[in-house]
């Protein structure tokens, strides 16, 4: 299941190199003024290879932090400081669907470069940021029970081997009574399920990361770059540690999770390198660039808000975990407020 993902996911980024140039070739600026003493597209190039290089180590070091607690006791996913930790991503994933993907997509389908009839007409964001939610839903609970049903009388271990037993961070399956069991105790429908949402999670983040990595490359606004690069720097690091607690809990094996961390910390800067390729057919302004980054923005804002409420936020804090302590409870809830609230402040700059 997860190697199909992994080739959906590269397939994706292929399909975006490909079509962007179509989708944002039509220039036809609507009227939108710029500072021209902030535009210089030869000085905006180094700030844009800085970014590149920075937005890069900050990610890689956001996603891998959750990955390395293992050999931190405290930090380990059975301590109260590990839900802690994850409760403050919840909220950073929260915060980014809301107050960063959602408004993007409002702005852009609401614009007065699109026709009246009919992005004037339908609120397209709303909607689509519904139907995402509703198609993972659909998807994730029928993949689950399909699951269920189809390896109820055996044991299937959904990393694809029949038996294994090995130490360290692999995972450990044993025939017991029709079930997967891993080295912390997980049984395969509770261990599906950490590898669904970390697989969903990643989604949704790539599309949302491409699209503001190809926004900054094909800018020339340098007053604009400057402050981007800061905030998109802690936004990427904080959201890596929320997609790194989930990959951790999925238990990939070692070249897994390495992929999954790879494609999270590259998307960005990929992004960004397919945005200054395109810079000088780039126009933000057009009307197919408006309703395709729009639309992919609604659709990234519709997984993040599922994931971050329904797999994270509900799911832990109806688990048994929290339910058996209001003290963690309280902790976790103003992990989140923290999370939340950092990630809306970044609001104001990216």
């Amino acid at each position: 299941m997860a190697n199909y993902n992994f080739k959906y996911i590269a397939i994706f980024l292929i399909l975006i190199s490909i079509l962007a140039p179509r989708v944002l070739s039509v220039v036809e600026d609507c009227g939108a003024e710029e500072d021209n003493s902030c535009v210089n597209k030869s000085k905006a190039l180094p700030l844009k290879i800085i970014a590149i290089v920075s937005i890069l180590i900050t990610s890689m070091i956001g996603v891998c932090l959750p990955l390395v607690t293992r050999s931190i006791p405290a930090l380990s996913p059975e301590r109260n400081l590990f839900v802690i930790v994850k409760a403050f991503a919840a909220g950073i994933i929260l915060a980014t669907g809301f107050m960063h993907v959602l408004p993007d997509s409002f702005d852009m389908l609401s614009s007065s470069c699109l026709k009246e009839h009919p992005w004037h007409k339908f609120p397209f964001t709303g909607f689509v940021a519904m139907l995402i939610p509703t198609v993972t839903m659909a998807i994730d609970s029928i993949a689950t029970s399909l699951y269920s049903k189809k390896h109820k009388g055996g044991v299937v271990n959904p990393e694809g081997d029949q038996e294994m037993a090995v130490s360290g961070n692999h995972v450990h399956s044993h025939h017991h009574h029709g079930s997967l069991s891993t080295k912390d105790g997980l049984d395969g429908k509770k261990l599906l399920r950490y590898r669904v949402i970390a697989m969903v999670l990643e989604l949704g983040i790539i599309v949302h990361s491409i699209v503001i990595g190809l926004s900054l490359g094909a800018s020339s606004n340098t007053c604009t770059i400057k402050g981007l690069v800061a905030a998109l720097c802690f936004h990427q690091m904080f959201e890596g540690m929320g997609l790194g607690g989930c990959i951790l809990q999925a238990e990939y094996k070692f070249m897994k999770k390495a992929i999954m961390a790879f494609f999270f910390a590259v998307t960005t800067p990929f992004g960004i390198a397919l945005g200054i390729a395109l810079s000088t057919t780039y126009e933000e302004n057009s009307p197919r660039a408006l309703i395709t980054v729009g639309l992919l923005n609604a659709s990234s804002a519709g997984l993040l808000l599922y994931m971050a409420l329904v797999d994270l936020l509900a799911a832990d804090f109806m688990g048994d975990k929290l339910q058996g302590s209001v003290k963690l409870q309280i902790k976790s809830y103003m992990a989140v407020l923290l999370g939340a609230g950092g990630m809306s402040v970044m609001a104001i700059w990216a």
